[in-house]
């Protein structure tokens, strides 16, 4: 099943790092986010991967050109004319770059890239700042067994803000965590079927009009995060990561629950 990933965005609110390199770039250990992220579809057999490039898409291309040399053990020998590598862990890996525009919105991202699922009654999407520990397999079943056209995973917002409630006169009646209370965000992990692009007009964004035609003919479905869940927006979930992954804490890493530094 190929996986649509959507690289193209500009970042803004990572500035610190997106200034210099793309999003999908950023660097959680030795590894960029969207190589975790895309392990993980591995993980679940999910090796062909569409890549809709934008902002930057030489840097995400140099990258993964070269990958054998920047992340791979090899023996060279005869000042570089032959290489034997040692190990490769994306061997088995096919990725197809296009690109979709440096302005495009997620739809017209999608758009772009039709074409190169001819093939394939369902395929899986997603954004390329977030992880989670999903179990993909049964999220795949759920969703085949509702016999809907689209899905995506409903999470609990990650961030440190404050629901609060209250009364027409501003009497607080409650307030507690965002992330304990019934607020359900969108994050990501979609699954389509191809019937998605007769619900996409030219120009719009994919979880604006499309997603409200689905809603109205009832062909929209959300599946529960049980688990881990996070996506890397801004400095500050940057270092999150970075403090999970120097503390050996990698819950997305779920093809090596025990994979060390």
């Amino acid at each position: 099943m190929k996986a649509v990933l959507f690289c193209g965005g500009l970042g803004t609110r990572l500035k610190e790092y997106s200034e210099t390199i793309p999003k999908p770039m950023v660097e959680i250990g030795a590894r960029p986010i969207i190589w975790h992220l895309m392990q993980y579809y591995a993980y679940f057999g999910h090796t062909d991967f569409i890549l809709c490039l934008g902002y930057r898409g030489d840097y995400i291309k140099n990258y993964f050109l070269h990958y054998q040399f920047l992340a791979s053990d090899f023996t060279m020998t005869h000042g570089g004319r032959d290489v034997r590598l040692a190990r490769n862990d994306i061997a088995d890996w096919t990725i197809t770059f296009v690109e979709t525009g440096l302005h495009s919105n997620l739809g017209m991202r999608l758009q772009a890239v039709e074409s190169y699922l001819a093939d394939q009654e369902i395929f899986l999407a997603n954004y390329t700042d977030g992880l989670c520990d999903l179990d993909l397999a049964a999220y795949l079943d759920h969703f085949q067994r509702q016999n809907k056209i689209a899905s995506f995973l409903a999470v609990r917002p990650s961030q440190s803000f404050h629901q609060v409630a209250f009364d027409a006169s501003g009497l607080v009646t409650s307030i507690e965590a965002i992330n304990r209370g019934d607020l359900w965000i969108n994050g990501g992990f979609f699954i389509f079927r191809r019937e998605i692009f007769d619900y996409i007009r030219d120009g719009e964004e994919l979880v604006a009009e499309p997603f409200q035609r689905l809603i109205a003919a009832r062909q929209l479905m959300t599946y529960r995060n049980p688990g881990f869940w996070a996506c890397m927006d801004t400095f500050k979930e940057k270092k999150m990561f970075d403090d999970l992954f120097e503390r050996g804490e990698m819950p997305w890493m779920v093809w090596n629950k025990h994979v060390g530094r």
